[in-house]
């Protein structure tokens, strides 16, 4: 038999009304039309569902018993394919993956956190290491929202550019770097660490440093910026890394900052997520408050953060919403 979900709802307005021309009258068909449904309703069932006593009809005892879980059905069919959905935070149950860079959730993990859990307390988050650029797992659904200092290139990949960070050097209280005018040579011949996942040696400083006929000498990479600034603090070695996203950090080591000695890229940062989420309200629900969020990042600093930095580039129309061969 094949499975005619109108018979749901013929049978649900048949046993509200208790009657061919009620539920006809309900439904907007015609009683014939009606009688009809009944027809195939009891042929599928097996019962009469409504029998004839004197001048009225009256439910039979399957009937009775299956009536609350048909109107439930017809109510759950009809939400799930509402154009409209209301989103209801207070009621919201469910779990999202957000997998950020970690000096991102270090920066302002707590404060979404706390955003979701006083907006939504049924929403729970799970806080994922950023492994790569695989963006398989936004496409499998395993992740629903990540961070990226680059524009995916995978068409069904939506992308958000929610702020762009300037890189400024972080050292040792005392640092040599510290004591004098900073020169672009000086900055070259120091002993450097990179932040690399992959373990990588190079990144665009060191082009930068080219195009000037200069070369630093990359002694070590680590794997996070967390692990970065800790091995700048123990040690003479110099880690640049984006401001905004480690300020708090570099501020609880109490390390010295540094405008770099010449002009190196902003580091743009986007939030990513697959197509299948454009219209899911919870979802936008939770990359609006994301943006909202890490855009707290980008305002200006206060005067007692700002020491020999330059200002930064605000967050003015920062939220900037793409879409891939859209």
């Amino acid at each position: 038999m094949q499975l005619d979900l109108n018979l749901l709802r013929a049978l649900d307005a048949l046993l509200e009304e208790g009657s061919v021309a009620g539920a006809a009258a309900r439904l907007h068909v015609t009683a014939p039309a009606m009688s009809r449904s009944l027809s195939r309703i009891r042929k599928a069932t097996g019962d009469q569902i409504l029998v004839r006593t004197g001048r009225s009809m009256v439910p039979t005892t399957r009937a009775l018993a299956m009536r609350a879980q048909v109107h439930a059905l017809v109510q759950q069919a009809h939400q799930l394919l509402s154009a409209q959905q209301e989103l209801d935070l207070a009621a919201l149950d469910r779990v999202f993956t957000v997998r950020w860079h970690d000096a991102l959730t270090a920066a302002c993990g707590t404060a979404l956190i706390t955003a979701v859990h006083r907006q939504a307390p049924g929403v729970r988050l799970r806080l994922s290491a950023e492994p790569g650029t695989d963006d398989a797992e936004l496409r499998r659904g395993e992740v629903d929202l990540e961070s990226s200092s680059s524009a995916p290139a995978l068409p069904d990949i939506r992308h958000r550019l929610v702020g762009s960070d300037r890189l400024v050097i972080a050292v040792r209280p005392g640092h040599p770097l510290t004591e004098g005018p900073l020169s672009v040579e000086r900055y070259a011949a120091a002993e450097h660490l990179t932040v690399s996942r992959r373990g990588s040696l190079r990144d665009p400083i060191d082009d930068a440093l080219t195009t000037r006929g200069l070369e630093r000498r990359v002694v070590a990479a680590g794997p996070t910026a967390a692990f970065a600034l800790r091995l700048a603090f123990d040690t003479d070695l110099v880690v640049t890394l984006p401001h905004a996203a480690t300020r708090a950090a570099r501020e609880q080591l109490g390390l010295a900052t540094l405008p770099p000695p010449l002009p190196l890229p902003e580091v743009p940062l986007y939030l990513l997520w697959h197509q299948r989420y454009d219209d899911d309200r919870a979802h936008t629900w939770l990359r609006d408050l994301a943006t909202e969020t890490v855009q707290t990042l980008f305002t200006p600093p206060t005067a007692a953060s700002q020491q020999a930095l330059t200002p930064g580039p605000g967050s003015d129309g920062y939220a900037r919403e793409q879409s891939q061969g859209g």
